[in-house]
């Protein structure tokens, strides 16, 4: 899976797509105009309540949209450290070790 854009990238896309305009979209989402824009420039996050809304507005996979999501979680946190790849094999070693004793 090759995601080079971000999350709000992504939404914005979809919206542009759609041919829709941003107020009608954010209405739909019962949210201000100006947050759903700060959320398509990356400028806010969003929620898990409101990506499960985006992804019923435009018919995508929630997963897909939580992809994106937490993947600019991660690449913000970790873009300006030397060690971040590093960090984040250790990590994905952590959470299959997790996984495994859950069971």
């Amino acid at each position: 899976m090759q995601k080079k854009e971000t999350f709000g990238e992504y939404i914005r896309k979809l919206r542009e797509e759609s041919g829709l305009p941003i107020r009608k979209i954010a209405a739909e989402l019962d949210i201000d105009p100006s947050t759903l824009s700060k959320i398509e420039r990356n400028a806010r996050s969003a929620n898990k309540d409101l990506i499960k809304n985006i992804a019923k507005i435009f018919k995508v996979s929630e997963k897909e949209l939580l992809l994106y999501y937490y993947s600019d979680k991660i690449v913000y946190e970790l873009r300006d450290e030397d060690i971040g790849i590093e960090a984040l094999k250790v990590a994905e070693q952590r959470i299959k070790y997790i996984i495994k004793t859950r069971k």
